[in-house]
């Protein structure tokens, strides 16, 4: 126990996976205390055991202790390893809570990662692997973290509460990133976007693209929403529709908007045309709040540009998200 006198201290379970990011990057042991302490359910949930889980999968020599209650977290970071993982994540929480994560990870391994995580891929409160798609890998891109082996696959779709969603994602490994000076947004140029539908009429997908269209055909007249229906295994195990947007710019920037009807037997159906209708809108409000990253993204380019060189980059964000 003496060697937790070095440990960084914190308490609370507020940006619980940053902390255990920057001190894989770093190195240092973290001591998280008093995580919910109070609350009626004290200690970690499900979905962030998994995600520790996940952190040991793809490290090498990680020690973790956690007390009886789970209220106390110790981890001391082993080497990022990388290789070929395979993760079930909780349905809690979507996969894009774990792939935030693992795209701050990744370029920084010893072995090229590749990693199949299964559980839920799109729902109402993580950014969609769609959207991380399209958003994060480009920005990733921008730092000099490309190649062959660089991919991000829906292999299946899986919508709340069930899940039943497969991922892939690949990501070569680069020990040294590039500076960016992305301070000029640009004007957009294209709206592109995609509509899924599981388990459910496929015709929900096109009434969604009508609608999302009826609002964007004001402003530019190059959009194309594919529509996205999977079948039998492929659809998961439940019900669900959405749509998520992404506008670029002539500069190659791009911004992001998405929504997820409500999952099976939890709060009000959502017609697809409301939800065509306000996911146009919130890519409108991102468009309005400008920036060279959308708000998903903030904090991913903001560490990037700390692990690079000093002083060099520049960025030029919106309004800061609260999470940023």
């Amino acid at each position: 126990m003496a060697t937790q006198a070095h440990s960084l201290s914190y308490a609370g379970c507020n940006f619980l996976r940053q902390r255990l990011v920057l001190s894989t990057l770093s190195g240092r042991p973290v001591k998280i205390r008093k995580i919910r302490a109070r609350d009626d359910n004290p200690g970690l949930r499900d979905f962030e055991a998994s995600f520790i889980r996940l952190l040991d999968k793809i490290t090498n020599g990680s020690r973790i202790e956690i007390n009886q209650t789970g209220t106390t977290l110790y981890y001391q970071p082993g080497l990022l390893y990388g290789g070929s993982v395979e993760h079930d994540c909780n349905v809690l929480r979507s996969i894009g809570y774990y792939l935030e994560s693992l795209l701050c990870l990744a370029p920084f391994m010893k072995h090229p990662l590749r990693i199949v995580l299964r559980g839920v891929t799109n729902d109402q409160v993580d950014p969609s692997v769609d959207v991380l798609k399209a958003t994060a890998l480009p920005l990733l891109k921008q730092f000099g973290i490309d190649g062959e082996s660089f991919e991000l696959k829906v292999v299946r779709r899986g919508m709340p509460p069930g899940g039943g969603g497969e991922v892939l994602f690949s990501c070569p490994v680069r020990k040294v990133l590039k500076p960016v000076q992305l301070t000029d947004p640009g004007k957009i140029k294209r709206i592109r976007g995609i509509a899924y539908s599981v388990r459910v009429s496929p015709q929900m997908a096109n009434r969604i693209v009508d609608s999302a269209r009826s609002i964007l055909n004001k402003f530019i007249p190059d959009i194309y929403i594919y529509t996205d229906h999977m079948k039998g295994v492929n659809s998961g195990k439940s019900p669900g529709f959405g749509l998520s947007l992404v506008a670029e710019t002539t500069n190659g920037t791009f911004l992001s908007a998405e929504l997820a009807s409500n999952p099976q037997g939890q709060g009000a159906a959502v017609l697809p045309e409301d939800l065509g209708r306000n996911c146009a809108k919130l890519l409108l409000e991102e468009i309005y709040r400008g920036g060279c990253v959308d708000s998903t993204n903030q904090s991913l380019a903001l560490l990037l540009m700390t692990l690079g060189q000093q002083d060099v980059s520049k960025v030029l964000l919106g309004p800061l998200s609260p999470y940023t």
